[in-house]
């Protein structure tokens, strides 16, 4: 089970409500993404958007006959921060539905609402949620992404489960769909969490002030003068050997 939707499967008047929600969630994505992005951050959108773009084509078995994939919603929400999220993986979806008839054209919109504003809704608010209750700490960082990536991608089921109910063109009944999509889904979770986690780690590691979801939260490794020594921002400053 895929929530990429391809053409046919979501009725035309409920496919044209969808394209309409996706067209303001993209605009509102457009306008916020100039607050969130300058010389020094654009250049991790491209990139993002590259990494989501190709763990979206790389499947993981999940279940029996079963398989998943990276939807990316939170991982680029809380690299790039929530509207330039968006951007990114509605430019993922169009290049595969263009490109690789991955998720159908007429079909774009549901999968823009369903994988993009979704999963950056649900996964970066439950990320800031859990942030403000946890120690101001990598690891907690960490955490909480993983958190939220798990929580995302069954979100995004649920809402490809309503869309179904209200504009569904096959016999299979809402209930069928709904058990199928958020049983499997609630595992893919669990691979995309890990994805999302390691990745967010490794960013900390090396460039922590590139991190969106971390701004405020953790600062850069500091050079500090001959004789003070080098210090991070988790714990005291070694003394210097120099």
């Amino acid at each position: 089970m895929d929530v990429h939707v391809p053409d046919g499967f979501i009725d035309a008047p409920v496919s044209l409500a969808a394209g309409a929600v996706a067209v303001v969630g993209v605009a509102v994505g457009l306008r916020g993404a100039r607050r969130e992005l300058d010389d020094r951050t654009a250049p991790l959108a491209g990139l993002t958007a590259a990494f989501v773009f190709a763990a979206q084509m790389l499947n993981f078995p999940v279940a029996s006959g079963t398989s998943g994939h990276l939807l990316g919603g939170t991982l680029a929400a809380i690299l790039v921060g929530p509207y330039t999220g968006v951007l990114c993986v509605s430019v993922v979806l169009l290049m595969q539905g263009l490109l690789f008839a991955d998720g159908g054209l007429t079909a774009l919109g549901v999968n823009i609402t369903t994988m993009a504003l979704v999963t950056v809704l649900v996964g970066y608010g439950l990320f800031r949620v859990l942030l403000r209750a946890l120690p101001k700490t990598r690891a907690s960082v960490a955490g909480a992404s993983f958190v939220a990536a798990v929580v995302s991608v069954p979100a995004a089921a649920v809402a490809f489960t309503l869309i179904y109910a209200v504009g569904g063109t096959t016999d299979v009944s809402v209930g069928k769909v709904a058990a199928a999509m958020i049983g499997v889904h609630v595992l893919i979770g669990i691979g995309e969490a890990l994805i999302t986690a390691v990745t967010v780690s490794s960013v900390l590691a090396v460039r922590p002030d590139l991190v969106y979801g971390a701004r405020g939260l953790i600062k850069p490794l500091e050079l500090r003068t001959a004789g003070a020594g080098v210090g991070t921002s988790d714990g005291p400053a070694e003394p210097s050997r120099a």
